[in-house]
C-alpha cells in the first residue's frame, strides 16, 4: 500500500474505549450526576444535617425530625410550583400574600354567608385561581417582566387582605369558624396529623409529597414539562416550534395559585382565624428555596426534587438554629447566605456538566 492511500474506514459499532467518537461514549454515572440541577442542594442538605447532628443533641429525636419535617412542608407546597415558574422563566412576588388571601376569602366567606366551610374553600379556589390567571394574562398581554407584575399584584392583595378584613370583620383578624359546618371535615384535609408510634406526621407533608411526585412526573414525563422548559430557554424560540408559551405561562401562575390555595386553607384550619397582615415576605423563602435546589434565575434548568431538598434545608435551619439553643435573628443571615452559595454553586456545577458533556 501506498504512503497516499487512505486506511480502510471502519463499520459502524459500539464504542470503544479510545479512537472513537467521544459523541457517542456513554456518559459515567458521575458526569450524568454532576449534570443534575438538584446536586448542589442535596450536597448542601447532607452538610446542614450533618452539622446540627453534631451542635443540636435534640436534633436527631424523632419528634424533632417530625417538626423539621413540617416546617419544611409548609415552605415546601409553594417552593415546588415557584420552581416550575421558575424554570419557565418567571417569578411570582405576590405568592406569599396570595396564601392568606386564600384563606381570609375561604373565612369570611363561610362566616358571612353562614355556609359550610366547604362553600368558602371551593370559593376561595376560583377566586384564587383567578388571580394566578390574572397575573399570567397580565404579563402574557403587556409583556412586561414579571417582576412588575406580581409586585404589582404583591402591592394589591396586601391592601385587600387589610382593607376587606376591617371592612367586613372591624378587625385585623378574621372571627374564628370553628364552630361552623363542615370545619372539622376540612380540617382533616388540610391541616390534620397522623400518629406513628410516638411521631405526629402532620397532612402537610403529604400534600408536600404529593405535589413534588406530580411536578416531578410534568417535568420528565409529559409535553407540557418540555414546553415548561422550553418557554424558559427561550420563549420566542419555543414559539416560533409551536409551543403554547402564553397557555403554558398562565398554566404555571394558576399553579403556583392552587399551591397558595392548599397552604391557606392549612393556615386557617390549623387556627381557625387570620391575620390580615401575614404572608408578607414569605415569597422571598419560596423563591429562595427554588434557587437553592437548582432552579437558575434565567430560567430553563431546575427541578422540583432540588425545590423540595432546599424547602427541607431551611426546616433543618430554622429548628436546628432553636434546638442548638442559638438566637434565632441570625436565620435570616443564614437565608441570605445560602442563597448566595447555592447561587454559586448551581453555576459551578452548570458550567462542569457543560464542559464535559
Amino acid at each position: 500500500m501506498s504512503r497516499t492511500d487512505a486506511p480502510p474506514l471502519q463499520p459502524a459499532g459500539p464504542p470503544v474505549k479510545s479512537g472513537g467518537d467521544e459523541r457517542l461514549l456513554h456518559r459515567s454515572l458521575a458526569r450524568r450526576l454532576m449534570g443534575r440541577p438538584e446536586l448542589g442542594s442535596v450536597v448542601g442538605a447532607a452538610a446542614v444535617f450533618v452539622f446540627f447532628s453534631i451542635v443540636a443533641e435534640p436534633f436527631l429525636q424523632a419528634s424533632s425530625l417530625s417538626t423539621v419535617l413540617y416546617a419544611s412542608s409548609t415552605i415546601g407546597i409553594m417552593a415546588v410550583p415557584v420552581a416550575l415558574l421558575m424554570i419557565g422563566g418567571e417569578f411570582d412576588l405576590s405568592a406569599g400574600v396570595m396564601v392568606v388571601s386564600s384563606a381570609l376569602i375561604s373565612s369570611m366567606f363561610s362566616y358571612q354567608m353562614t355556609a359550610n366551610t366547604w362553600v368558602g374553600v371551593g370559593v376561595s379556589l376560583l377566586v384564587t385561581l383567578a388571580i394566578g390567571a390574572f397575573n399570567g394574562l397580565l404579563l402574557t398581554r403587556t409583556k412586561l417582566p414579571s417582576f412588575i407584575i406580581t409586585l404589582g399584584t404583591f402591592f394589591m392583595l396586601t391592601g385587600l387582605n387589610l382593607g376587606f378584613t376591617k371592612l367586613i370583620d372591624g378587625t385585623v383578624s378574621t372571627k374564628s369558624i370553628a364552630d361552623m359546618e363542615g370545619f372539622e371535615s376540612a380540617r382533616k384535609v388540610f391541616a390534620s396529623h397522623l400518629t406513628l408510634g410516638d411521631v405526629d406526621i402532620q397532612i402537610t407533608i403529604l400534600w408536600w409529597i404529593v405535589l413534588v411526585a406530580l411536578a416531578t412526573w410534568i417535568l420528565l414525563r409529559t409535553r407540557v414539562g418540555n414546553w415548561i422548559f422550553a418557554v424558559g430557554g427561550n420563549a420566542d424560540a419555543a414559539r416560533a416550534v409551536g409551543v403554547p408559551v402564553t397557555k403554558t405561562k398562565i398554566g404555571l401562575y394558576m399553579g403556583v395559585a392552587f399551591a397558595a390555595w392548599v397552604s391557606g386553607q392549612h393556615l386557617l384550619f390549623s387556627y381557625d382565624a387570620i391575620q390580615s397582615g401575614d404572608g408578607v415576605g414569605n415569597e422571598f423563602l419560596y423563591i429562595i428555596a427554588a434557587a437553592v435546589g437548582g432552579c437558575l434565575m434565567t430560567g430553563g434548568f431546575g427541578s422540583a426534587i432540588g425545590a423540595a431538598v432546599g424547602a427541607f434545608i431551611f426546616g433543618m435551619a430554622s429548628k436546628g438554629i432553636v434546638y442548638a439553643q442559638w438566637n434565632p435573628d441570625w436565620y435570616k443571615f443564614f437565608l441570605g447566605a445560602m442563597l448566595l452559595l447555592a447561587t454559586l454553586l448551581n453555576a459551578w456545577v452548570r458550567k462542569r456538566a457543560e464542559e464535559k458533556a
